[in-house]
């Protein structure tokens, strides 16, 4: 059991993972896959380099600093988080338990650039299996993409619709799947007023009464939805101590929203990392 465990290890989650260390508090970070701040070639507007510095470094000589002072860091792909009644539970490669979790994964919401995706949204096209699986109850949908976060979607919905596809649009799926899975690329969703079918680029079509997105990796904002959390937007509404609706649920960082620095992702690092910390004290 730790106490705190920070989804995503960009500056807000480590800054949040350091100040919690220092405290005393048992710490894990969890990330997986390219950080947004790997791309920036340099960064010449962040306090302390005289020359700039480029986010490749900048990102990984966090994760060192982490480490050195013995937080765990630990690269899994985040695929799940359950809240129980004493402790949340994290399910990634393994499972782990945490009296406290700061979401910093930023927000990783992908809209394919798939003919009929904006026209339908909120009209058979959800980003959220388990907000709006619901809604397909012993119906045929299907599930846009080919990676881990895409099965777990799948898998929510299983039990829920009649039948469940996974279309890779092209790609090739990342793990082995139970489901039913179509490689061709899909040009086109079509519906009269909300989605009935998808067509490939080879012709062919399937019916289908909803679809769902699954780009990538789950972001602090697909958590959120899955914990109840409050949303502004894809932002994740927290208060000015970084505190979800959700007790023991912090975020900082981009999946906050706002002005999308390093600058502001250290700061509310640092002040969701003290708040966890008078969390954990005060429980």
């Amino acid at each position: 059991m730790y106490d705190v465990v920070i989804v995503g290890a960009g500056p807000a989650g480590i800054s949040a993972g350091l100040y919690a260390k220092r405290s005393g508090l048992n710490v894990l970070v969890l990330y997986h896959g390219q950080s947004n701040l790997e791309k920036a070639s340099k960064i010449d507007n962040y306090y302390g380099f005289t020359n700039g510095i480029d986010g490749e470094t900048l990102y990984k000589t966090g994760i060192a600093q982490a480490k050195n002072l013995g937080i765990d860091v630990i690269e899994e792909e985040v695929t799940g988080i359950t809240k129980l009644d004493t402790h949340f539970v994290i399910e990634a490669n393994n499972e782990y338990s945490a009296n406290a979790v700061i979401l910093s994964t930023g927000n990783k919401k992908l809209r394919p650039e798939i003919n009929g995706i904006a026209e339908f949204e909120g009209k058979g096209i959800s980003y959220c299996a388990i907000c709006d699986g619901f809604f397909y109850r012993g119906k045929n949908v299907t599930v846009i993409g080919n990676s881990k976060f895409a099965l777990n979607e799948a898998k929510v919905l299983k039990n829920i619709a009649s039948k469940v596809t996974i279309l890779t649009n092209g790609e090739t799926l990342q793990e082995t799947s139970e489901f039913e899975v179509i490689k061709e690329k899909i040009r086109a969703i079509h519906g009269n007023g909300t989605v009935d079918s998808v067509e490939f680029s080879d012709g062919s079509v399937i019916s289908t009464s909803g679809i769902f997105i699954a780009l990538g990796e789950a972001g602090s904002a697909d958590f959120a939805k899955r914990l109840g959390i409050i949303l502004n937007g894809d932002n994740i509404a927290v208060d000015k101590n970084m505190q979800t609706n959700i007790p023991g649920v912090f975020a900082c960082g981009d999946a906050t929203g706002g002005l999308l620095q390093v600058s502001k992702a250290v700061y509310e690092g640092t002040l969701a990392g003290l708040s966890a910390i008078n969390y954990i004290k005060n429980k």
